[in-house]
Protein backbone atom coordinates (compact mmCIF):
# COMPACT_ATOMS: atom_id res chain seq x y z
CA UNK A 1 0.00 0.00 0.00
CA UNK A 2 1.10 3.68 -0.77
CA UNK A 3 2.10 5.67 1.81
CA UNK A 4 -0.32 9.18 1.38
CA UNK A 5 -0.34 10.84 -1.85
CA UNK A 6 -1.67 13.97 -2.97
CA UNK A 7 -3.46 14.51 -6.30
CA UNK A 8 -3.34 18.22 -7.70
CA UNK A 9 -7.17 18.01 -9.21
CA UNK A 10 -7.49 21.93 -10.13
CA UNK A 11 -10.19 24.46 -9.66
CA UNK A 12 -13.18 22.85 -8.48
CA UNK A 13 -16.54 24.22 -8.97
CA UNK A 14 -19.07 24.28 -6.37
CA UNK A 15 -22.08 23.10 -6.55
CA UNK A 16 -24.20 25.50 -4.59
CA UNK A 17 -21.75 28.53 -6.46
CA UNK A 18 -18.27 29.62 -6.31
CA UNK A 19 -14.85 27.86 -7.20
CA UNK A 20 -12.24 26.20 -5.02
CA UNK A 21 -8.71 27.37 -6.59
CA UNK A 22 -5.99 24.84 -6.66
CA UNK A 23 -8.18 21.63 -4.51
CA UNK A 24 -5.94 19.02 -3.58
CA UNK A 25 -7.29 15.27 -2.61
CA UNK A 26 -4.55 12.88 -0.26
CA UNK A 27 -5.10 9.24 -1.38
CA UNK A 28 -3.58 6.27 -0.78
CA UNK A 29 -3.56 3.19 -3.04
CA UNK A 30 -3.39 -0.70 -3.04
CA UNK A 31 -2.59 -3.24 -6.18
CA UNK A 32 -1.21 -2.65 -9.57
CA UNK A 33 -3.24 -1.00 -12.35
CA UNK A 34 -4.48 -2.62 -15.40
CA UNK A 35 -2.40 -1.64 -18.60
CA UNK A 36 -6.33 -0.61 -19.66
CA UNK A 37 -6.95 1.18 -16.56
CA UNK A 38 -9.92 -0.84 -16.31
CA UNK A 39 -9.48 -2.78 -12.84
CA UNK A 40 -9.93 0.09 -10.65
CA UNK A 41 -11.98 0.36 -7.31
CA UNK A 42 -12.85 3.74 -5.40
CA UNK A 43 -12.68 3.15 -1.61
CA UNK A 44 -14.34 6.09 0.49
CA UNK A 45 -13.92 6.50 4.08
CA UNK A 46 -16.19 7.76 7.28
CA UNK A 47 -17.43 10.67 8.08
CA UNK A 48 -13.94 11.40 10.66
CA UNK A 49 -11.67 9.07 9.46
CA UNK A 50 -9.37 8.90 6.86
CA UNK A 51 -8.14 7.68 3.57
CA UNK A 52 -6.04 5.49 5.00
CA UNK A 53 -8.47 2.34 6.26
CA UNK A 54 -6.82 -0.64 4.63
CA UNK A 55 -4.01 -0.65 6.91
CA UNK A 56 -5.26 1.21 9.82
CA UNK A 57 -8.29 1.68 12.70
CA UNK A 58 -10.39 4.55 12.70
CA UNK A 59 -14.03 4.88 13.99
CA UNK A 60 -15.79 2.69 11.66
CA UNK A 61 -13.15 -0.06 11.77
CA UNK A 62 -10.46 -0.96 9.76
CA UNK A 63 -10.97 -2.36 6.48
CA UNK A 64 -7.36 -4.27 6.30
CA UNK A 65 -9.56 -8.17 6.49
CA UNK A 66 -11.46 -6.86 3.52
CA UNK A 67 -8.97 -5.22 1.16
CA UNK A 68 -5.81 -7.06 0.02
CA UNK A 69 -4.10 -9.45 -1.66
CA UNK A 70 -6.87 -12.88 -2.06
CA UNK A 71 -9.53 -10.62 0.34
CA UNK A 72 -13.25 -9.85 -0.54
CA UNK A 73 -11.29 -6.47 -2.42
CA UNK A 74 -8.85 -8.72 -4.15
CA UNK A 75 -5.63 -6.95 -4.66
CA UNK A 76 -4.23 -9.26 -6.94
CA UNK A 77 -7.13 -8.47 -9.24
CA UNK A 78 -8.45 -4.65 -8.00
CA UNK A 79 -6.45 -2.01 -7.95
CA UNK A 80 -7.74 0.00 -5.03
CA UNK A 81 -7.96 3.74 -4.58
CA UNK A 82 -9.08 5.25 -1.08
CA UNK A 83 -9.27 8.78 -1.32
CA UNK A 84 -9.82 11.25 1.73
CA UNK A 85 -12.60 13.43 1.70
CA UNK A 86 -12.63 17.38 0.41
CA UNK A 87 -13.24 18.82 3.59
CA UNK A 88 -11.70 16.51 5.91
CA UNK A 89 -8.41 16.87 7.81
CA UNK A 90 -5.96 14.54 6.41
CA UNK A 91 -4.46 16.15 3.21
CA UNK A 92 -6.99 17.20 1.01
CA UNK A 93 -7.86 20.85 1.07
CA UNK A 94 -10.32 21.48 3.65
CA UNK A 95 -10.77 24.52 6.64
CA UNK A 96 -6.86 24.26 7.68
CA UNK A 97 -6.05 25.01 4.39
CA UNK A 98 -4.36 28.04 3.65
CA UNK A 99 -6.95 30.47 1.99
CA UNK A 100 -4.71 31.74 -0.98
CA UNK A 101 -6.58 35.09 -1.18
CA UNK A 102 -5.66 35.81 2.54
CA UNK A 103 -2.57 33.66 3.59
CA UNK A 104 -4.31 32.33 6.31
CA UNK A 105 -6.25 29.16 7.05
CA UNK A 106 -9.67 28.99 5.41
CA UNK A 107 -11.57 28.44 8.73
CA UNK A 108 -14.22 29.82 9.39
CA UNK A 109 -14.69 31.05 5.85
CA UNK A 110 -14.38 27.90 4.01
CA UNK A 111 -16.58 27.41 1.63
CA UNK A 112 -20.05 25.20 1.54
CA UNK A 113 -19.68 22.33 0.31
CA UNK A 114 -22.16 19.43 -0.69
CA UNK A 115 -21.45 15.32 -1.87
CA UNK A 116 -21.74 16.47 -5.41
CA UNK A 117 -18.82 18.20 -5.05
CA UNK A 118 -17.18 15.68 -2.61
CA UNK A 119 -17.60 13.18 -5.25
CA UNK A 120 -16.78 15.56 -8.13
CA UNK A 121 -13.45 16.16 -6.48
CA UNK A 122 -12.87 12.33 -6.62
CA UNK A 123 -13.77 12.37 -10.64
CA UNK A 124 -11.21 15.04 -10.75
CA UNK A 125 -8.62 13.47 -9.06
CA UNK A 126 -9.33 10.31 -11.00
CA UNK A 127 -9.26 11.92 -14.31
CA UNK A 128 -5.57 13.42 -13.24
CA UNK A 129 -4.48 9.70 -12.96
CA UNK A 130 -6.27 9.30 -16.23
CA UNK A 131 -9.13 6.89 -14.84
CA UNK A 132 -12.27 7.26 -16.74
CA UNK A 133 -14.05 4.51 -15.53
CA UNK A 134 -14.30 2.24 -12.00
CA UNK A 135 -15.10 -1.32 -11.43
CA UNK A 136 -17.00 -0.44 -7.86
CA UNK A 137 -17.49 2.26 -5.29
CA UNK A 138 -16.97 0.74 -1.45
CA UNK A 139 -17.24 2.37 1.83
CA UNK A 140 -18.69 2.49 4.74
CA UNK A 141 -21.27 4.94 6.82
CA UNK A 142 -20.19 8.11 5.01
CA UNK A 143 -18.44 6.45 2.43
CA UNK A 144 -21.60 4.73 1.69
CA UNK A 145 -23.11 8.19 1.20
CA UNK A 146 -20.10 8.86 -1.17
CA UNK A 147 -21.10 5.67 -3.33
CA UNK A 148 -24.39 6.64 -3.63
CA UNK A 149 -23.74 10.37 -4.75
CA UNK A 150 -21.46 8.56 -7.23
CA UNK A 151 -23.91 6.47 -8.67
CA UNK A 152 -26.66 9.14 -8.95
CA UNK A 153 -24.42 12.01 -10.18
CA UNK A 154 -22.30 10.18 -12.73
CA UNK A 155 -24.21 6.91 -13.16
CA UNK A 156 -21.74 5.90 -16.52
CA UNK A 157 -19.01 5.70 -14.07
CA UNK A 158 -18.95 2.62 -12.54
CA UNK A 159 -20.09 -1.49 -12.62
CA UNK A 160 -21.71 -1.32 -8.88
CA UNK A 161 -21.14 0.26 -5.21
CA UNK A 162 -21.40 -1.12 -2.14
CA UNK A 163 -22.72 0.93 0.86
CA UNK A 164 -22.55 -0.81 4.16
CA UNK A 165 -23.67 1.07 7.56
CA UNK A 166 -25.01 3.58 5.37
CA UNK A 167 -28.02 4.85 3.68
CA UNK A 168 -30.04 7.36 1.42
CA UNK A 169 -30.15 10.19 4.29
CA UNK A 170 -27.85 11.14 7.07
CA UNK A 171 -29.05 10.04 10.44
CA UNK A 172 -29.99 13.08 12.72
CA UNK A 173 -27.37 12.96 14.86
CA UNK A 174 -25.14 15.02 12.35
CA UNK A 175 -26.19 18.65 14.17
CA UNK A 176 -24.37 21.93 13.48
CA UNK A 177 -25.93 23.62 16.30
CA UNK A 178 -25.32 21.16 19.30
CA UNK A 179 -21.37 21.11 17.80
CA UNK A 180 -20.84 24.55 17.63
CA UNK A 181 -22.98 24.80 21.02
CA UNK A 182 -19.85 21.82 22.02
CA UNK A 183 -17.11 23.32 20.76
CA UNK A 184 -18.12 27.14 21.50
CA UNK A 185 -17.81 26.29 25.38
CA UNK A 186 -13.91 25.54 24.77
CA UNK A 187 -12.22 29.46 25.99
CA UNK A 188 -10.30 29.47 22.43
CA UNK A 189 -13.02 29.11 20.44
CA UNK A 190 -13.21 32.77 19.22
CA UNK A 191 -16.32 32.12 16.86
CA UNK A 192 -14.45 29.44 14.91
CA UNK A 193 -11.12 31.67 15.11
CA UNK A 194 -9.58 29.11 17.36
CA UNK A 195 -6.21 28.13 15.08
CA UNK A 196 -3.78 30.96 16.88
CA UNK A 197 -5.15 30.37 20.07
CA UNK A 198 -3.86 26.52 20.70
CA UNK A 199 -7.27 24.59 19.14
CA UNK A 200 -10.08 22.88 20.78
CA UNK A 201 -8.88 19.86 21.92
CA UNK A 202 -10.61 19.66 25.12
CA UNK A 203 -14.20 19.85 23.25
CA UNK A 204 -13.19 17.60 20.74
CA UNK A 205 -11.90 14.98 22.82
CA UNK A 206 -15.60 14.83 24.91
CA UNK A 207 -17.02 15.28 20.97
CA UNK A 208 -15.02 11.74 20.07
CA UNK A 209 -15.19 10.16 22.83
CA UNK A 210 -19.59 10.59 22.64
CA UNK A 211 -19.41 9.57 19.19
CA UNK A 212 -17.09 6.15 20.05
CA UNK A 213 -19.61 5.01 22.54
CA UNK A 214 -22.72 5.88 19.94
CA UNK A 215 -20.96 3.75 17.08
CA UNK A 216 -20.52 0.96 19.06
CA UNK A 217 -17.04 0.99 21.07
CA UNK A 218 -17.76 -0.52 24.14
CA UNK A 219 -19.72 -3.66 22.60
CA UNK A 220 -16.48 -3.97 21.04
CA UNK A 221 -14.28 -3.76 23.67
CA UNK A 222 -16.03 -5.86 26.22
CA UNK A 223 -15.07 -9.13 24.73
CA UNK A 224 -11.63 -8.02 24.77
CA UNK A 225 -10.93 -5.95 27.93
CA UNK A 226 -11.55 -6.48 31.53
CA UNK A 227 -14.25 -4.25 32.89
CA UNK A 228 -15.48 -0.58 32.46
CA UNK A 229 -12.70 1.27 33.82
CA UNK A 230 -10.44 -0.60 30.95
CA UNK A 231 -12.51 -0.07 28.58
CA UNK A 232 -12.96 3.74 29.40
CA UNK A 233 -9.52 4.40 29.04
CA UNK A 234 -9.38 2.62 25.90
CA UNK A 235 -12.01 4.59 24.22
CA UNK A 236 -10.31 8.06 25.61
CA UNK A 237 -6.86 6.98 23.87
CA UNK A 238 -9.09 6.35 20.77
CA UNK A 239 -10.34 9.76 20.89
CA UNK A 240 -7.23 11.58 22.07
CA UNK A 241 -5.48 11.10 19.13
CA UNK A 242 -8.43 11.92 16.80
CA UNK A 243 -8.78 15.08 19.02
CA UNK A 244 -5.55 16.27 18.28
CA UNK A 245 -5.40 15.55 14.38
CA UNK A 246 -9.01 16.56 13.38
CA UNK A 247 -9.96 20.02 12.88
CA UNK A 248 -13.23 21.27 14.36
CA UNK A 249 -14.23 22.91 11.35
CA UNK A 250 -13.55 19.80 9.25
CA UNK A 251 -16.52 18.50 11.60
CA UNK A 252 -18.61 21.16 10.65
CA UNK A 253 -18.34 21.44 7.01
CA UNK A 254 -18.30 17.82 6.96
CA UNK A 255 -21.48 17.62 8.50
CA UNK A 256 -23.33 20.20 6.90
CA UNK A 257 -22.98 18.57 3.43
CA UNK A 258 -24.35 14.80 5.34
CA UNK A 259 -27.22 17.47 6.49
CA UNK A 260 -28.07 18.44 3.22
CA UNK A 261 -27.36 14.77 1.81
CA UNK A 262 -30.40 12.91 0.15
CA UNK A 263 -29.61 10.51 -2.58
CA UNK A 264 -33.27 9.24 -3.09
CA UNK A 265 -33.99 11.32 -5.88
CA UNK A 266 -31.30 10.56 -7.64
CA UNK A 267 -31.92 7.04 -7.61
CA UNK A 268 -33.89 6.80 -10.51
CA UNK A 269 -30.44 7.45 -12.25
CA UNK A 270 -28.98 4.82 -11.03
CA UNK A 271 -27.07 2.45 -13.36
CA UNK A 272 -24.26 0.53 -10.98
CA UNK A 273 -25.19 -2.90 -9.65
CA UNK A 274 -25.79 -2.35 -5.88
CA UNK A 275 -24.88 -4.10 -2.56
CA UNK A 276 -26.36 -3.05 0.70
CA UNK A 277 -25.32 -3.89 3.87
CA UNK A 278 -26.77 -2.85 7.50
CA UNK A 279 -25.55 -3.88 10.75
CA UNK A 280 -28.30 -5.81 13.04
CA UNK A 281 -27.57 -3.48 15.83
CA UNK A 282 -26.74 -0.14 14.38
CA UNK A 283 -28.73 2.72 15.74
CA UNK A 284 -27.49 5.55 13.13
CA UNK A 285 -28.73 3.09 9.92
CA UNK A 286 -30.87 0.25 11.22
CA UNK A 287 -31.89 -2.47 9.64
CA UNK A 288 -35.44 -1.12 9.10
CA UNK A 289 -34.01 1.32 6.87
CA UNK A 290 -33.97 -1.98 4.10
CA UNK A 291 -37.14 -2.34 2.90
CA UNK A 292 -37.77 1.29 1.67
CA UNK A 293 -34.85 1.01 0.40
CA UNK A 294 -35.08 -2.35 -1.68
CA UNK A 295 -38.26 -1.44 -2.42
CA UNK A 296 -37.01 2.12 -4.14
CA UNK A 297 -34.32 0.28 -6.34
CA UNK A 298 -36.37 -2.64 -7.32
CA UNK A 299 -39.18 -0.23 -8.79
CA UNK A 300 -36.45 2.11 -10.53
CA UNK A 301 -35.39 -0.74 -12.59
CA UNK A 302 -31.40 -1.15 -9.95
CA UNK A 303 -30.38 -4.73 -9.48
CA UNK A 304 -29.57 -4.47 -6.06
CA UNK A 305 -29.30 -7.20 -2.85
CA UNK A 306 -28.78 -6.74 0.44
CA UNK A 307 -27.07 -8.47 3.32
CA UNK A 308 -27.65 -7.86 7.62
CA UNK A 309 -24.51 -8.62 9.72
CA UNK A 310 -25.44 -10.24 12.60
CA UNK A 311 -22.88 -8.24 15.00
CA UNK A 312 -23.20 -7.14 18.57
CA UNK A 313 -20.69 -4.02 17.10
CA UNK A 314 -23.05 -1.42 15.94
CA UNK A 315 -22.03 0.87 13.40
CA UNK A 316 -18.64 -0.70 14.08
CA UNK A 317 -19.72 -3.55 12.50
CA UNK A 318 -18.87 -3.51 8.91
CA UNK A 319 -15.14 -2.73 9.92
CA UNK A 320 -14.55 -4.95 13.08
CA UNK A 321 -17.07 -8.28 12.10
CA UNK A 322 -15.82 -8.12 8.84
CA UNK A 323 -15.75 -11.40 8.28
CA UNK A 324 -19.67 -11.92 8.82
CA UNK A 325 -19.45 -10.57 5.53
CA UNK A 326 -16.40 -11.18 3.66
CA UNK A 327 -18.12 -13.62 1.77
CA UNK A 328 -21.14 -11.97 0.19
CA UNK A 329 -18.80 -8.72 -0.61
CA UNK A 330 -16.44 -11.24 -1.93
CA UNK A 331 -19.21 -12.92 -4.19
CA UNK A 332 -20.38 -9.67 -5.27
CA UNK A 333 -16.72 -8.26 -6.07
CA UNK A 334 -16.28 -11.82 -8.14
CA UNK A 335 -19.24 -11.13 -10.58
CA UNK A 336 -17.57 -7.39 -11.25
CA UNK A 337 -15.53 -7.15 -14.10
Amino acid sequence: MTDSLIGEIGDLQLELGGVLPGAKLAYATRGTLAADKSNVVLLTHGYTSSHQMMGTANSEGSWSGLVGPGKAVDTDRFFVISSNMLGSSYGSTAPMTINPATGKPYGPDFPVITLKDIVTAQKQLLESLGIGHLVAVVGPSYGGFQAFAWAGYYPEWMDAIVASVSGPTSPSDVNRERNVARLSQHPNWNDGHYYERGGVFESMLAIREATLRQYGAEEELAGVLPDKAAIDAEIRKRSEGWARSFDAHSLLVLGDAAARYDARPLISKFKARVLYVLSRTDVLFPPSLAPDLMAQFAAAGVEASYFEIDSEHGHLAAGTDWAKWAPTLRAFMDRLG
